[in-house]
């Protein structure tokens, strides 16, 4: 399988993540007898060293269209375990990095696997129960820019993002108390523009629940912190334009304003790129396409141009305008 091309299968369904029943690529179909003895021979077949890096190519492309592949590969003897084995076996290769593309490539063919698992109703509260995205530490710490590791980083985040597709407090609940939205944030900070995209998702998914919010919002120097990582994309937005990242960055700001603690930090501290009246603002009323999600950038070599989404941008002032200023305990 083209791990390339998963990546940029899962980029364009990024948007999808942030809907309740978002999703993407073909979908299910029905499959005859004779197809579903094939998908079970290959199942099988992970559990035999010799045939499993063909049998984790044919089912990584297979598995939109299997509508029960998830819990086939749950309730098979030996699978979960030879996805953690695949797993497991490169983290020698981490550190120092020495990833290669192959070992790479076969990775992210069980973690598309695995995402399936994770993504499942029938399926998920095992995948959280079992602690299985603990295994993905390694690869969200890691921090070299070489394509197959940022393949690993990015395919890992689709797991976390199948995870959070869904609005489930149970799943914001286990990702607080692990360290992943830890990971997530310096991701957003550190990463590639495709990583930072997705991990900014999962982090803006993760606001939008009480907990979430409340998480960040709790101590004045994670609110701090946070804010800080923002404010840092800002600037790097700035230099390198990206609307898809610029609109969820945005909307993490936004959810932030809810909070009667960070709304006060934000009205002390808001960022020079989102206050309308600097002129060399990222952001300017009116170019916000409210009738999709797209945000445009007029000129986005130019560090002075008329940018984008007032929509949301406005809805940030709005908020920080609303309600007393209070103290910061």
């Amino acid at each position: 399988m083209s791990t390339h091309n998963d990546v940029n299968d899962y980029m364009s369904n990024v948007q999808g993540m942030m809907n309740q029943g978002g999703g993407g690529g073909m979908g299910p179909t029905i499959l005859d007898k004779e197809s579903m003895h094939h998908i079970y021979q290959l199942v099988k077949d992970l559990t035999i060293p010799e045939k499993r890096e063909n049998a984790l190519v044919d089912l990584s492309k297979k598995r939109e269209s299997v509508p029960d592949l998830a819990p086939i590969l749950l309730n098979s003897f030996g699978t979960i375990a030879a996805l953690l084995q695949e797993i497991v076996s490169i983290y020698p290769l981490l550190s120092p990095p020495k990833l290669k593309a192959l070992p790479s490539n076969r990775v992210c063919n069980a973690l598309a696997l695995l995402q399936c698992v994770a993504s499942h109703p029938d399926t998920r509260t095992f995948f959280l129960h079992s602690h299985i995205p603990l295994f993905l530490y390694p690869f969200l710490n890691t921090s070299s820019k070489n394509r197959p590791f940022e393949y690993l980083r990015l395919t890992s985040l689709g797991v976390i993002g199948a995870l959070v597709k869904i609005d489930d407090s149970t799943v914001i609940d286990f990702l607080l108390s692990t360290e992943i939205m830890t990971l997530c944030v310096r991701i957003m900070e550190t990463g590639s523009e495709l990583s930072k995209t997705v991990a900014t998702v999962i982090v803006q998914k993760i606001l939008l629940d009480d907990m979430g919010l409340s998480y960040i919002c709790a101590k004045n120097e994670r609110i701090l912190a946070f804010l800080l990582v923002l404010s840092n994309m800002l600037a790097s937005l700035i230099e390198q334009p990206s609307p898809r990242l610029l609109k969820h960055v945005i909307r993490c700001y936004l959810r932030l304003c809810d909070n009667p603690k960070s709304r006060e930090f934000l009205r002390q501290n808001l960022p020079i790129a989102l206050q309308d009246e600097h002129p060399n603002g990222l952001i300017t009323a009116g170019t916000y396409n409210t009738a999709s999600p797209t945000i445009v950038i007029n000129h986005p070599t130019s560090i002075n141009s008329p940018a984008l989404t007032g929509g949301l941008v406005n809805n940030i002032h709005q908020s920080l305008s609303r309600g007393a200023h209070g103290n910061i305990h």
